[in-house]
């Protein structure tokens, strides 16, 4: 991530988020992540769960994913290979739980007519749509810094910001990553060419502190073990969204059908996803036009 003018100990917390956004943001790789959350599975098992994938397009994300550390490769025979989650891998479960519940609560939906009942009411979206249309959001360049000082200063102007967020940017460079976190629903304008936090941007605060928990390194690298439960992250975070909370407890789930498992996690003062919550239907279409709320 490049320097920005906010103080040294805000910049790790904001390398640790966004490199964990980059991890996730890529087209796919949540749903990667949540398939494997159950149990480890082989290729030929991960496939028909991720039916929207054309060939090609697996092999790349479960490398990636490796590659860093959240997806372990055991090979048990040369065409024996299953792929699961590490303890890395699985510490990122509760983060996906925040991540989904503030898009469920936020985004905006399409209402659309329930079959038993006759009456329209907002529809459902499968939680890793939540989580892929939220990252779509707070993932672009420049967003989370800006997003970042503004929950730090309350209200900033345009050259506050470009001093803060982009520093070695002229002015005119704010303006566009600004205009779109504007479109989004994430900032507003304050009427005194200052801006500020929506308040659905201000809820983002236990996704922000969520994801730098986990991005946090552990105080002794080498305890994480491969599989398994991993070592708390630090408590000792500074910044104005990295005072950590205490993780969410993961919730085991039954083995999922056919159609995929569901995320093993509850999120907070919500119900429990069930198994087939993942890729219970196709991916909803997205409004075209925002409806009172963040748009997908």
């Amino acid at each position: 991530m490049a320097t920005t003018g906010l103080p040294h100990t805000t910049q790790d917390d904001l390398s640790g988020v966004t490199k964990t956004l980059d991890l996730l943001a890529p087209r796919w790789n949540v749903w990667v992540l949540m398939t494997l959350s159950v149990k480890p599975l082989r290729y030929a098992e991960i496939k028909p769960r991720l039916p929207w994938l054309h060939d090609g397009q697996l092999h790349p994300r479960l490398r990636q994913l490796t590659n860093a550390g959240v997806v372990e490769r055991t090979e048990y025979a040369p065409r024996h290979v299953t792929y699961g989650l590490t303890s890395h891998g699985a510490d990122l479960l509760p983060v996906l739980a925040v991540i989904a519940s503030w898009g469920d609560t936020y985004l905006e939906k399409q209402l659309v007519t329930n079959k038993k009942t006759g009456e329209k009411e907002p529809e459902r979206i499968a939680p890793a749509q939540n989580i892929d249309d939220t990252l779509a959001l707070i993932g672009p360049r420049h967003a989370t810094p800006i997003l970042w000082s503004l929950q730090s200063r309350g209200s900033a102007s345009a050259k506050t910001l470009t001093a803060e967020a982009m520093p070695g940017y002229g002015l005119t460079a704010i303006y566009k990553p600004l205009d779109r976190l504007v479109a989004d629903g994430l900032v507003t304008a304050t009427g005194t060419g200052d801006f500020q936090l929506s308040a659905s941007g201000q809820a983002l605060a236990p996704v922000f502190q969520a994801i730098s928990a986990w991005a946090a390194p552990p105080a002794n690298p080498g305890a994480r073990p491969v599989r398994g439960q991993g070592p708390a992250p630090s408590q000792n975070r500074s910044g104005p969204w990295a005072t950590t909370p205490t993780r969410l407890p993961a919730v085991p789930v039954p083995a999922a059908p056919s159609a995929g498992p569901a995320l093993a996690t509850t999120p907070p003062d919500g119900p429990a996803w069930k198994p087939g919550d993942l890729f219970s239907h196709q991916i909803p279409a997205r409004p075209i036009t925002p409806a009172g709320g963040p748009r997908r």
